[in-house]
């Protein structure tokens, strides 16, 4: 059985190449792939393979006293999620090209919104009637699955985000209990802190993202659709396939569905809904293609 792992830490790391070199050194021993990211912020990783090879991976990378404790998600792989093995040192783990706004020590994240488990959010939701749940992944990732009622903004990158909250476009929020959310957490650590910085006055984070959630609660709760993943999966889903909602539409045909692909057109990078039937192809490419 094959599994792929989901993890981060932020922590401050003195040698992040030295980090590098240990983990690079650690997953090609064991036969994993997958993509690790290390900063001085921290570790941002995921990586599949055989399931006694990450339990090995996992046990030894907690050993690092930085890392002690890390949660690590884990979800089935095919055995072929990742093409190849990469580990880098990067100025962040989460790329919103405002590495001077992030502040970390031993506990996370300095500043960042209040960490929420999935029961504790639904708590807030029927206590409040005011409560905004705000996607922090791209706007494609949503076009398969979010939240109910969810706030998406309008961005292609995880570095658009500081522009448009800079630019207003969110102040109504700032008086509002935002609930901010992700695929595992990690990018709504950086983004929650942004936006407390902002002036947003209540600023909270679903712990351990959809993926947490997704396991906790299914297709029973507030999540509708299909999760994007950054692997050769694409999407996955909770519960009873049957029961998930499809939300998508195919870019080609206009058939609903909830799959995800990479744009037939070598020079364009989007990813796009698609259906079985049918190549990907963004909109605008579709009749060239």
């Amino acid at each position: 059985m094959h599994k792929v792992l989901l993890y981060y830490r932020f922590t401050p790391i003195a040698d992040p190449e030295a980090v590098r070199l240990w983990q690079h050194a650690l997953a090609s021993s064991l036969g994993l792939t997958g993509r690790i990211l290390i900063s001085a912020h921290g570790i941002n990783g995921t990586v599949g393979g055989p399931m006694d090879a990450c339990k090995r991976y996992a046990r030894a990378t907690r050993e690092y006293s930085g890392f002690t404790g890390m949660d690590i998600k884990w979800s089935t792989g095919t055995g072929d999620d990742f093409p190849k093995l990469t580990v880098k040192v990067r100025d962040e783990i989460v790329t919103f090209g405002a590495p001077d706004e992030l502040a970390v020590d031993a506990d996370g994240v300095v500043g960042g919104g209040r960490h929420l488990k999935p029961g504790e959010l639904h708590a807030l939701v029927a206590e409040r009637d005011d409560v905004v749940l705000f996607d922090g992944r791209n706007r494609f990732e949503a076009d398969i699955g979010r939240f109910k009622g969810a706030i998406v903004p309008d961005v292609d990158t995880t570095r658009d985000f500081v522009e448009l909250l800079d630019s207003g476009a969110y102040d109504h929020l700032k008086d509002k209990p935002v609930v901010t959310y992700c695929t595992g957490g990690v990018r709504c650590e950086v983004l929650s802190s942004l936006m407390v910085q902002r002036g947003f006055e209540e600023v909270y984070q679903l712990d351990g993202g959809i993926v947490r959630y997704g396991e906790t609660f299914g297709n029973t709760g507030l999540w509708e659709g299909s999760l994007y993943v950054f692997d050769q999966r694409q999407t996955v889903g909770f519960g009873d396939p049957a029961d998930v909602a499809v939300l998508g539409t195919c870019t080609r045909c206009g058939t609903a569905t909830g799959g995800m692909g990479n744009c037939a057109l070598w020079s364009c990078r989007k990813q796009v809904t698609t259906c079985e039937a049918c190549e990907p192809a963004c909109a605008v490419h579709a009749s060239a293609v």
